[in-house]
């Protein structure tokens, strides 16, 4: 065994690697990187070891539609330290990657949003690591199918916004859309600049769809949630979602939003590779609190379904653990393609080759599960957390 490099190893009885599972295996680690993979009994008597004596290592979970968490609402405060509490709380889901995600809103909280990415990106905090781009969910949305985001909010895609959203490319950033708001030819500029393009919010017809699609539309934010459903004569943008062959779905199982049967029937019609999870976590997440506002709104949690005054759903109280444990406990996937679902996929999706697995090159981004799927510890970067059971 070659150890070039190695300076630790972690050991644990059985470990998920993304693609398989393997027993009494060890990480060797350099810094924060993941250098092999290599059964204990292998491992030379003087390297460093820490041993998981129970449990599970699996991926560390990439989210990425994550609206707060720790009590914090990342429209309400687009900042650093908004940023750096949301990623933190997460971790005892967990999640060791966060795409934090912006609500429709006024241009300028926007903007804020997007500066705060890229400071916290350039700082030199261990969670920064954590922060891997921006996703902005609106304003240009369906008045007929916003949810809870607010209607004084929503509007046309500008040239100026176009201009903006262009000048993103230095950060990842999936922009979700409705395609009926947006003239011919936007979503297309938006591509070629670099930004990801996903459905949502949307009443567009199938054929809609379609002509989005060829402009390069890659994905669907939410499947059957604020979408026009899969009618006999009109698929919409869920059948279209369902028809394709290649577009990303993203998926929220909360026991609230999509029903078990509906998620089942979305995995068949993907197949493996491109159903992944989110939570749509709120501020709630992470938090002993159980209210938040929203547009000066007050939302709350009533038995797990975080609710408006009108009774609405407004996002999720879940983190990407629980979403996991509910495609495999009641759902009935299997546990190896739930754990790709919270990792490998939306890693993939963003292009990040270092986050998703525990192979060699990859980042020690890990998190330990007990035998009930709740998480005990994390890696982020090799550093270990302990985390209490999660609120």
């Amino acid at each position: 065994m070659n150890t070039f490099s190695t300076d630790r190893a972690i050991c644990v009885s059985r470990l998920f690697d993304g693609e398989r599972w393997h027993e009494d295996s060890a990480l060797l680690l350099a810094g924060e990187r993941i250098v092999n993979r290599v059964p204990i009994a292998s491992l030379p008597p003087e390297l460093p070891r820490e041993t998981v004596p129970d449990g599970m290592l699996v991926p560390g979970f990439v989210d990425l539609q994550v609206n707060g968490g720790g009590g914090v609402q990342f429209n309400n405060a687009p900042t650093v330290d908004s940023l750096l509490q949301i990623a933190t709380s997460h971790r005892r889901y967990g999640t060791t990657a966060v795409l934090p995600t912006l609500l429709s809103d006024a241009p300028d909280v926007l903007r804020a949003g997007a500066d705060a990415v890229r400071t916290v990106q350039a700082g030199d905090n261990p969670a920064a690591a954590s922060v891997l781009g921006l996703h902005i969910e609106g304003p240009f949305f369906a008045a007929t199918r916003r949810g809870t985001h607010r209607g004084d909010r929503l509007r046309r895609c500008m040239q100026a916004d176009i201009d903006w959203l262009c000048s993103l490319s230095d950060l990842r950033c999936l922009l979700t859309v409705a395609p009926e708001i947006m003239a011919p030819g936007q979503i297309r500029t938006l591509c070629e600049a670099g930004v990801t393009v996903f459905a949502g919010h949307s009443d567009a017809g199938y054929e809609v769809v379609q002509a989005a699609r060829r402009e390069g539309l890659s994905g669907f934010t939410h499947l059957f949630n604020a979408m026009s459903p899969l009618l006999a004569r009109e698929p919409g943008v869920t059948g279209a979602a369902l028809e394709s062959l290649t577009d990303w779905l993203g998926i929220i199982a909360d026991g609230h939003h999509v029903h078990p049967a509906s998620i089942r029937l979305a995995q068949r019609c993907a197949g493996p590779g491109r159903l992944f999870l989110v939570s749509d976590a709120m501020a709630t997440v992470g938090s002993e609190q159980r209210w938040f506002t929203l547009y000066g709104e007050r939302i709350e949690e009533h038995e797990g379904r975080l609710v408006n005054a009108e009774g609405a759903l407004a996002g999720s109280a879940i983190g990407l653990v629980d979403a996991v444990r509910y495609c495999h406990q009641v759902v009935g996937l299997t546990l190896d393609e739930c754990l790709r679902m919270a990792s490998c996929y939306p890693a993939q999706l963003l292009g990040d080759a270092s986050r998703g697995h525990l192979t060699a090159g990859a980042r020690a981004d890990i998190a330990l599960l007990d035998d009930t799927l709740a998480v005990s510890a994390t890696w982020l970067g090799g550093v270990r957390q302990d985390h209490a059971p999660s609120p």
